[in-house]
């Protein structure tokens, strides 16, 4: 049951200034206004708020909200939502969004800012939060009940006709992960920079010490290009870097303990002392495996099973994923699995933790949650033919959902393209890639910028929102019914 809102009277606004002559501008307020529209009328905008009001709630249920909290959660709360929809849709990284806020009237006005008395915008520590703001689950939820109420109810957000949910097209990729590329020597060189800085900052505070820090990523770069004895080289400096890397390792922890016991004589919190040492020890707890590892493939020169390899310090959730497409043989991130209806909503998406199954083995999963949260049934499925297999085949025929799948067989697709409901489907299916390049580089970012793998999770279910919503916005609008009555009539 969702909670009780507070009517809340709307702050009086300043009218948005008219620009004459700027069709990208008139573009983007046209999108906003009518994404307007469609918060309110969906109730998704609602339904995030009474969310976050019933979590506040679970989360102390001895002690009850005042109105006056309860008012300023659900300002925040309608704030958040819009201010992450409006940075999604610009792209812009949390600093620059917020100065776009203080400088532009019509994300203001979007974003309920603009007040006749003053203007008061969030910063960007406030913008990060707000990306934090709820959980994905949530956000999943919200994109299932806009689907679901343009499917089923399309007056109420003014749609000319209902969305088309009858039909499903798959494909998978890859959100690349922001990573440096997983060489074992340039772990070593972000080990030692990481470990450097916190030095830094707590010599900072009072404590003395000096060390050298030589550049031997650049001559370890150099040696792999060298046309003679580069092998050989490439070893002498590694066992030095390594020898470098230990020195570093036992300064870092001398540190460590130091301000561990003696952090009340800095200038530091408990807290801010704490977020130096979880840094610390998220490298020196890593390290000795990736000195392992740099030993293992350069100097022994044997290979590192993908299970046991650390491709980055501060991801741990990338995985490799080899696709062999042009240009990207091998990519480091996690697989995205993507579904979108035949007007490009994207009805189904799942972002995987650890290495993704084969592609056939997510057909049934993805039809069962699709009906499940849109309540519906899904008379067609469309893929490419890394989804094909025979339990698939006998799955929809068994759900009556007809198969739209290319098949492996070449003998078996030239017998299916004689079908014009299967080329219908084909053609339809192959626009995935493109929906998949407007997703990654207009919505995501590439690569994606969030941290750890629930940040990117969260991000990406931010992004699928955005881009239903920008997606809807676009599609042909019911006209009003009021007419307006002719000037002689009203003479009379």
């Amino acid at each position: 049951m969702l909670a009780q809102l507070l009517p809340i009277q709307q702050w009086l606004q300043t009218a948005l200034p008219t620009i004459e002559g700027h069709v990208d501008y008139e573009r983007l307020r046209t999108q906003l206004i009518r994404i307007d529209q469609l918060l309110i009328q969906s109730g998704i905008e609602e339904q995030l708020v009474a969310a976050t009001l019933e979590c506040r709630t679970a989360a102390s249920p001895s002690r009850k909200i005042s109105p006056k909290a309860q008012r300023k959660i659900q300002i925040h709360a309608r704030r958040a939502l819009r201010c992450n929809i409006a940075r999604t849709l610009i792209m812009e990284d949390f600093r620059g969004f917020a100065i776009r806020l203080a400088d532009s009237p019509l994300f203001q006005h979007f974003c309920g800012l603009g007040q006749l008395d003053r203007i008061q915008v969030p910063s960007k520590s406030t913008l990060q939060r707000y990306s934090q703001w709820t959980d994905e689950a949530a956000v999943h939820r919200l994109v299932d009940q806009l689907n679901q109420q343009a499917h089923v109810d399309p007056k109420k957000l003014r749609l000319c006709a209902p969305l088309d949910l009858e039909a499903c097209f798959l494909d998978t990729t890859c959100v690349p992960s922001n990573i440096h590329y997983p060489v074992d020597w340039v772990l070593l060189r972000d080990a030692t920079r990481t470990l450097m800085k916190a030095v830094g900052l707590i010599r900072a505070q009072g404590l003395r010490h000096r060390m050298e820090d030589p550049a031997l990523c650049m001559q370890m770069t150099h040696k792999s290009r060298a046309k003679t004895d580069s092998k050989k080289q490439r070893k002498k400096i590694l066992r030095t870097m390594d020898r470098l890397v230990g020195k570093v390792a036992a300064h870092a922890r001398r540190y460590r303990q130091i301000l561990d016991e003696q952090w009340e004589q800095t200038q530091w919190t408990r807290g801010e002392a704490d977020y130096i040492l979880r840094r610390m020890d998220n490298v020196l707890q890593q390290l000795p495996v990736a000195r392992r590892q740099a030993r293992q493939r350069i100097i022994q020169e044997q290979p590192v099973p993908s299970k046991d390899k650390i491709l980055s310090l501060y991801e741990p959730d990338a995985q490799v994923i080899v696709r062999h497409k042009a240009g990207a043989e091998v990519e480091f991130g996690n697989t995205l699995l993507i579904g979108e209806s035949p007007q490009g909503v994207i009805i189904e998406w799942e972002l995987f933790k650890e290495i993704a199954p084969n592609d056939s083995r997510l057909v049934s999963r993805s039809l069962n949650r699709i009906e499940e949260k849109l309540s519906i049934k899904l008379k067609a499925l469309g893929a490419d033919r890394g989804f094909d297999s025979e339990i698939n085949r006998q799955l929809l025929e068994k759900r009556k959902t007809y198969n739209g799948i290319c098949p492996r067989s070449v003998k078996e697709l030239k017998r299916r393209k004689t079908s014009w409901k299967f080329s219908r489907l084909q053609w339809r299916r192959s626009q995935c890639e493109g929906r998949i390049g407007i997703v990654k580089n207009n919505f995501l970012g590439h690569p994606l910028r969030s941290k750890g793998f629930a940040g990117r999770e969260l991000a990406v279910s931010w992004a699928v929102l955005t881009h239903n919503l920008w997606v809807i916005a676009r599609l042909p609008q019911r006209k009003s019914r009021r007419q307006v009555r002719p000037p002689a009539l009203l003479a009379a």
